[in-house]
């Protein structure tokens, strides 16, 4: 977790990233990504499943965490949204 909160720039991050994670293991963390946007968009999870080809066991998973988790995509979607959010 040091090594990540280290780093200083989104490219930083995703060369960081490109030697730490195999290939799958990166697409399997962005298509989590993209369902829980999804699923907080308020999406049904069969249309979710259908735009991001993730499975439905998938799609059901990043729910729960979403729900039930550590509140870690909770916390990433909010600052995401309150980033992209017009100021005032």
């Amino acid at each position: 977790m040091e090594a990540i909160l280290s780093l200083e720039t989104t490219d930083e991050l995703a060369r960081f990233l490109r030697d730490l994670c195999t290939l799958g293991e990166l697409e399997a963390m962005t298509h989590r990504w993209e369902v829980a946007q999804l699923l907080d968009e308020g999406l049904p999870y069969h249309e979710v499943a259908r735009r991001t080809g993730a499975s439905t066991t998938t799609v059901t998973r990043v729910a729960q965490w979403l729900r039930r988790g550590e509140g870690g995509y909770r916390l990433a979607l909010d600052r995401r949204r309150a980033r992209s959010a017009p100021s005032a």
